[in-house]
């Protein structure tokens, strides 16, 4: 192996940052402000906290979570409820989400050139198609790095020249807000950064880039905060900018008039801003979303994860066509992504403390392994979820 450096986290960083990242933080700011910041906040360090095991699993035994769960997994009847339920999360999940992802990068291409969203659509597969097909991880690295840069561009740009207001910003930061009527956005910020798939895809493409140790771990762990990091200051700029343009007043946030309350800044290019930014996010994720669905499958299935294996080109291939039927067809997959949600929702939970057992006693960590303030932060991210996802369901029956 060569004395590459994969740049792995900021590709974890890609693959949260998608459509559904972009209208959450959006409904977020018109909402509610900077009132929920630190839902936001809690979602980026969690992410770090767990990718950052991820990490070191990847690191330690070189191979992913879907072998790291298989073979720690003693009792058969556990391993098989185990890979279906990656199957049915991951697999099906992201074949639903797929649609979305297409979706969202196809409408900013299309308001730039009006070719129709089915049309975009079948080309944005097809790029996809062509990158995953090629195989090629540094080619795929590459375009996923440019994409982020992108989104970071648009989306500072965007807040810097909203004529962001501190001193409001500044006081509803220190003023939270956690009540029932923030509960379902509070929970969709953190569901749209903290992604199972991610912690699937990050162990594995660390496995399969850094077999003989030519990097030290600590440069991934490193590397996987900052790129982290970096992804939740986007979100935070979206937010903000969502915040000046709509907080407090009258008109109502909707799909098309953010860039409308930019006109008079950014004149014509106001538009193009935002459809730069919905294409790098749509686009980032409609290529994450195959790939780390084919690493967490092929492992759970126990079928190689070679990224020019037939499995592996099998799994993310059925994803990318689901999802453009989907768009074709005009229908959305309403059943499927009520399904993937419900189910990611108990994956994550279970996926967590599954890598928490894994990383306290599988035999190859050695130095790598959690010490108590590691395992202590992975239980307080698992408690405060699962009491977010009570009361929301308490409300709900209520």
């Amino acid at each position: 192996m060569s004395q590459r450096r994969t740049k792995s986290g900021f590709i974890i960083a890609a693959a949260f940052i998608g459509p559904g990242t972009v209208s959450t933080a959006s409904l977020a700011g018109a909402n509610f402000g900077f009132h929920l910041v630190w839902a936001l906040v809690f979602s980026v360090l969690a992410t770090i906290i767990l990718q950052d095991m991820a990490v070191r699993l990847g690191y330690a035994t070189r191979s992913g979570m879907s072998e790291a769960l298989r073979t720690q997994i003693a009792n058969p009847f556990i391993r098989v409820l185990l890979s279906l339920l990656v199957v049915g999360a991951i697999g099906i999940g992201n074949a639903a989400y797929e649609s979305g992802n297409l979706t969202g990068a196809a409408i900013g291409l299309n308001s730039i050139a009006g070719i129709g969203i089915p049309a975009w659509s079948c080309l944005l597969g097809g790029l996809a198609v062509l990158l995953l097909w090629s195989g090629h991880y540094k080619l795929i690295e590459t375009v996923l790095v440019m994409l982020v840069a992108i989104m970071a561009m648009v989306f500072v740009v965007t807040f810097a020249v909203s004529e962001p207001d501190w001193g409001a910003m500044a006081g509803q930061l220190f003023a939270p807000v956690a009540s029932m009527d923030s509960i379902t956005t509070i929970l969709a910020l953190i569901g749209t950064t903290i992604v199972p798939y991610n912690l699937f895809l990050h162990a594995s493409l660390i496995a399969q880039n850094e077999q003989d140790g030519s990097q030290p771990a600590g440069y991934y762990r490193r590397q996987s905060a900052l790129a982290i990091g970096v992804g939740g200051l986007i979100t935070l700029f979206i937010m903000a900018t969502a915040m000046q343009a709509f907080y407090g007043q009258a008109e109502a946030l909707n799909a098309g008039n953010l860039a409308k309350q930019l006109a008079p800044l950014l004149g014509d290019f106001a538009e193009l801003f935002f459809a730069l930014g919905m294409f790098a996010a749509g686009l980032t994720s409609a290529i994450t979303a195959p790939l780390a669905a084919a690493y967490a499958v092929t492992g759970a299935l126990n079928k190689p994860s070679d990224m020019r294996g037939i499995w592996f080109r099998a799994v993310w291939l059925s994803i990318i066509l689901i999802g453009v039927g989907f768009t074709l067809s005009g229908t959305k997959p309403l059943m499927a992504i009520m399904f993937a949600q419900a189910a990611n929702g108990l994956l994550l939970p279970v996926i967590a403390l599954l890598l928490l057992f894994m990383m306290n006693r599988h035999s190859q960590l050695g130095l790598l392994k959690n010490h108590w303030s590691a395992n202590v932060a992975g239980l307080a991210v698992v408690g405060l979820i699962g009491w977010l996802s009570w009361q929301k369901f308490m409300y709900r029956v209520g």
